[in-house]
């Protein structure tokens, strides 16, 4: 859980049927962009998988950014990927936002520090596309369109719901978003980073306009609600991590279904509820630098994320994989732990290119005066 990640996203499927700081390493002088693989849009420009393998395995390191161990399973999907082919991930600054990647992949540009890939956000990752390399896993052509650039410049990788998490031994149980401005939730409520920065709480600003009477179209409700949120003395401005819900500092969390849910493992009173009959879903974009100091080991990296195992990663930490109804044709996906995704119901609500630009623009000029 942290204030990464800007917007929500594209179209549904499956169940939805969703900085570093600048380093003083001198540049590299030996960067990836040398090789071949800094301009190859498949493997087959490789020669093949098993030499994309090996040029991976000869760069030997792999950087990531913004990527929580607790988020979508990374913890455990950057460990088996470590582990399957030898290679080294470098995790940097696990708990930034979206924007951030984008800070470090300019400010780090040249060096052997910089980010070789990206997970973002919806607005932050079309906002920057020039700075993506075209890549095209071996299961581009199983991934359906509207999940994906024409050209594999970037590609929605699991999504999920906006849920409501909270412990159930300090407050009474959520049943919906209003409930939150009741007396017994005051100073308890935090929402998962600054709205205009980060793409859970983003969301969440979303889930509570379409509660309160707004749409994908008007999220004016959502700013207000979490303004009257401040005025009764509810809202708690503190970015929740594992840390600070387990010690009880913030009790009611506002974040996506998948990080809620993977804090009921370590907090068996802590419960997750999708509220409305109108889900605020997303997907995240999944995207590699064009100036990545490793490049081989960063087009691996997106084979192996679109793999079953991969994607069954991606389950396996409550997110929903792109893959899932493919995975199901094909017989490859986990189907115990697909079971065990959070009960949804209802019409989902997710955001077209040009609602989520329309909505930022509108966080952009309200928020920080609603919350002050």
């Amino acid at each position: 859980m942290n204030a990464r990640r800007l917007a929500v996203a594209a179209a549904a499927a499956l169940a939805m049927t969703a900085v570093s700081a600048c380093s003083s390493t001198p540049p590299s002088k030996s960067g990836g962009n040398s090789s071949a693989a800094a301009t190859a849009t498949s493997a087959a420009d490789l020669g093949g998988m098993s030499k994309l393998v090996a040029a991976a395995k000869k760069e030997g390191s792999l950087n990531v950014i913004a990527l929580p161990p607790d988020w979508a399973n990374y913890g455990a999907i950057i460990k088996a990927f470590s582990d399957k082919y030898g290679i080294k991930v470098n995790s940097a600054q696990p708990d930034a936002a979206s924007q951030d990647e984008i800070n470090a992949a300019k400010q780090l540009k040249g060096r052997p520090t910089a980010p070789d890939v990206f997970d973002l956000g919806q607005a932050v990752a079309l906002a920057n596309t020039d700075l993506f390399a075209p890549y095209k896993v071996s299961d581009f052509d199983k991934i359906p369109s509207q999940f994906k650039d024409a050209d594999g410049t970037w590609v929605n990788d699991y999504g999920g719901y906006m849920s409501i998490g909270y412990d159930s031994k300090k407050v009474p149980a959520v049943k919906s978003v209003s409930d939150l401005l009741k007396p017994a939730y005051k100073g308890k409520v935090a929402l998962n980073g600054d709205p205009t920065q980060a793409g859970a709480a983003f969301s969440g600003v979303v889930m509570a306009a379409v509660a309160n009477g707004g749409s994908a179209d008007d999220i004016s409700p959502g700013v207000k609600f979490f303004s009257q949120l401040k005025k009764a003395g509810n809202f708690l401005p503190v970015d929740p991590t594992p840390a600070t819900i387990e010690s009880g500092q913030t009790p009611v969390v506002i974040d996506w279904d998948y990080t809620n849910a993977a804090e009921t493992a370590k907090l068996p009173s802590w419960k997750v509820v999708v509220p409305g009959n109108q889900p605020v879903g997303g997907y995240y974009y999944q995207a590699i630098n064009k100036d990545a100091p490793h490049p081989a080991a960063a087009r691996l990296w997106e084979e192996y994320l679109y793999s079953a195992e991969g994607q069954n990663g991606f389950l396996a930490g409550g997110a929903r994989p792109v893959l899932a109804d493919q995975m199901k044709t094909d017989g490859t996906l986990d189907t115990a732990d697909y079971a065990k995704l959070p009960a949804v119901k209802g019409t989902p609500v997710l955001l077209t290119q040009d609602q989520n630009t329309k909505a930022a623009d509108y966080l952009a000029k309200n928020w920080a005066s609603a919350v002050k």
